[in-house]
């Protein structure tokens, strides 16, 4: 049935119920029956009985002839899954193996394998290697439907990559380990997704196996796009890696004394002990337990400043969060979530939160997703000791890319205190790209209760959406929400509450062509309105129309104009010397964007801002250079300068926030990461610089040093010192495979 036939949604669903987005059978992958060494050289006798993939070109032109020859080959035998690449180059001085930065992609030459492990086709886990053997995974969720924003590149598991560079070109081994993917059995055989491509960066050129068209952003990440394929008389072994770690050094933090007038330090040693513990229970059920969890390794947060209303959103780094994180997502529409799993031991400005302990339980049970965690933090400051847990429940239904699923969320305070959330939703694939996603929500508070009772529609989240998913002709977005004025999702995220919203999308995506220098052009228009419960009148308004042009050299370029709405009831205060008093503003804007090809050693992105601002005028430049010097160092930094003037009031605003960052990769093995962050709204530098030495898979050594100094130190009463804060902190974890 044609999509043009499909206007009634039950009818579509109910036509494509078992249908597969590729109607294939599984493709048989080749046993490999004699040893392989990863060294780099697929030339053991074992290659030689695995077929070559039939790949293609994906782009710069969809099914376009490759200028070099790609060999890619995938076998197995009873523990691991093996991938060789023969990526033969004509110019091998043009190889691009820009950096040895673990976890790094710096426009690189890549070589990859993306698995959809739980054949869902949702989820995937991204493996990629370049040509200096960096190893780089990610988790990608959601069917990659959020482009590069979908791929979490802070997950990490075990696994090999090698490579060797010739005057043929190079060539690459990955070794992927059963027990790192987690799959379903079914019977003596094993099916998953599975898709593989080399990327050429100097020529924007992707090879690809199967030949998914490009009609997604990221289509070539799609779970619901890779080549099913069959594993016969292989089983997940259920490795126990017992994980602990010690960790010393000392740190410096400023207070006020008790009379208020003058800073004084408090030097406190640092002496910890921890364990981490991970375990498969099946083949697709894995626990992880953590005690005493310590996160001193993570760099640190963006410095940002808040030109808004509402708090700003920050993305998790911490690696125990990471494995298969995608299972508890219940999104909700832009950084608005019912779990965001740093309300866990982190409080609101950033600072960590002793957690004492925890496990988390991730995988499959039959034909369900299943997500349990529960953590318990100690009692700092004027807060409480807190018990965090979540459970998350999903399951396939009609076809194979449509579920419904449940979450639910808790903190319960020592004191008594307690917030919980629940919620159930549904995304539903009609036919083609169209989807329908249903989700309701709602949470109970301790505190809304004595305030103001249970009122349902008050305390939750109604929200619906239906939309075109795709990048090739065109695609749309009709979604409506409704958040109640006393929703409080305690171990979420909500940016704002007590409105209902309608919203759209309409967008028009072409390929214009071999002939054309363009790959890809995209022109958009969308647009949202929020209206307070209360009254019905609008609080925010906002459209924009943008085009996108994407070039087959890999440059980017984009413009937008946009017009806002906002209705101040309280003023916004964005210093002391800039204040918005309440009233209606209506307010427009133009910007436009350059982002750099892939694959030069000098990388700048830029983007110019230029409109009124409320009642004033703004201006804001970003530029964000990258610079590999050579394969072992790295510069990239992003200045942010930001002018803004009330002329009617007499006020301005201005501020720059200066990010530098410097990667010193030794090898693939040693490496130094110095973050230095500059902010003049918050007149302070932050210095972040961690030293990891890697033994081996799961064995690390963690030099890390924060500093933040304060540059205004006249600007308060009594004096700043200079210093606010200084860690010094010496970590190691080291990994039993027992």
């Amino acid at each position: 049935m044609s999509a043009r036939l499909c206007a009634l949604p039950l009818v579509c669903l109910l036509v494509g119920m078992y249908t597969d987005v590729r109607g294939q059978e599984p493709m048989a992958l080749t046993r490999i029956t004699s040893p392989v060494r990863v060294d780099g050289v697929p030339d053991e006798p074992g290659w030689s009985a695995v077929p070559p993939l039939p790949v293609v070109m994906y782009q710069p032109v969809h099914r376009g002839k490759m200028t070099e020859r790609t060999v890619i080959r995938v076998g197995y035998d009873d523990h691991y899954l093996y991938v060789a690449g023969e990526l033969y180059d004509s110019v091998p001085s043009g190889i691009r193996g820009n950096t040895m930065y673990r976890d790094q992609y710096s426009g690189d030459d890549t070589f990859a394998i993306i698995l959809d492990a739980f054949n869902d086709n949702e989820n995937a886990l991204w493996f990629f290697t370049t040509p200096n053997g960096v190893r780089v995974d990610l988790a990608v969720t959601n069917d990659a439907s959020g482009g590069f924003e979908s791929a979490n590149i802070s997950w990490n598991t075990y696994w090999d990559a090698a490579t060797s560079i010739t005057d043929e070109g190079w060539f690459a081994e990955l070794r992927i380990p059963f027990s790192s993917l987690g799959f379903q059995t079914d019977g003596s055989s094993v099916e998953m997704g599975m898709t593989a491509y080399r990327y050429i960066a100097r020529t924007n050129e992707r090879h690809i196996f199967p030949d998914i068209p490009p009609n997604w952003s990221t289509g070539f990440a799609k779970a619901s796009q890779t080549r099913k394929v069959s594993l016969t008389g292989v089983t997940s072994s259920k490795p126990l890696y017992v994980t602990p770690y010690v960790l010393g050094g000392y740190g410096r933090f400023s207070e006020l004394n008790a009379s208020e007038t003058r800073y004084v330090f408090d030097d406190t040693p640092e002496r910890e002990v921890g364990l981490d513990v991970k375990y498969n229970l099946t083949s697709n059920l894995t626990v992880d337990m953590t005690v005493n969890t310590d996160f001193a390794q993570v760099e640190a947060d963006n410095q940002e400043v808040n030109l808004t209303r509402f708090s700003l959103f920050f993305p998790e780094k911490r690696q125990f969060f990471q494995e298969r994180a995608g299972i508890f997502n219940y999104d909700l529409g832009g950084p608005n979530r019912v779990f965001h799993s740093r309300r866990i031991g982190l409080d609101e400005d950033g600072a960590e939160v002793r957690i004492y302990g925890g496990a988390r339980l991730v995988g499959r049970v039959g034909q369900w997703d299943v997500g349990l965690i529960n953590m318990q933090t100690e009692k700092k400051g004027g807060g409480p000791s807190e018990n965090f847990g979540v459970l998350r429940l999903r399951r396939r239904v009609l076809n194979p890319h449509s579920y419904v699923g449940t979450i639910a969320t808790s903190r319960l305070g020592a004191d008594g205190t307690y917030n919980v959330a629940y919620g159930v939703d549904g995304t539903f694939r009609v036919t083609g790209d169209e989807y329908v996603l249903v989700q309701m929500v709602q949470t109970v508070d301790d505190a809304v209760l004595d305030a103001s009772g249970y009122d349902p529609l008050e305390v939750g989240v109604l929200r619906t959406q239906w939309e075109r998913r795709t990048t090739r002709g065109l695609a749309y977005t009709m979604t409506l929400s409704r958040v109640g004025g006393s929703y409080r999702p305690d171990v979420g995220f909500a940016e704002r509450t007590d409105y209902w919203r309608p919203a759209g999308r309409v967008a028009y995506g072409w390929f214009p062509g071999d002939a054309s220098p363009f790959r890809h052009v995209t022109s958009e228009v969308s647009g949202a309105l929020f209206f307070r419960l209360a009254d019905g009148s609008v609080e925010s308004a906002e459209a924009e129309h943008e085009w996108n042009v994407e070039f087959k050299s890999g440059v980017q370029m984009e413009a937008e104009v946009e017009l806002a709405v906002e209705d101040l009831v309280e003023p916004l205060e964005l210093s002391d010397d800039a204040v918005v008093p309440p009233g209606r503003y209506s307010f427009a804007a133009a910007s436009a964007g350059y982002t750099a090809r892939d694959g030069a050693l000098f990388r700048p992105a830029l983007r110019l801002t230029a409109g009124r601002f409320f009642d004033g005028n703004a201006v804001s430049l970003s530029l964000s250079p990258t610079w590999n010097v050579s394969r072992h160092l790295e510069l990239g930094g992003q200045l942010e300068a930001v002018r803004i003037r009330f002329p009617s009031r007499d006020q301005k605003f201005d501020f720059v926030v200066g990010r530098l960052r410097t990667q010193v990769a030794f090898d693939t093995r040693a490496s130094i990461s110095a973050f230095v962050q500059y902010n003049s709204a918050a007149d302070i530098v932050s210095a972040n610089l961690r030293m990891r030495y890697n033994f081996r898979e799961g064995r690390d050594l963690w030099i890390v040093y924060n500093e933040g100094i304060n540059t205004d130190r006249q600007g308060s009463d009594p004096m700043l010192p200079v210093t606010d804060s200084r860690t010094l902190l010496l970590k190691y974890t080291h990994t039993f495979d027992l």
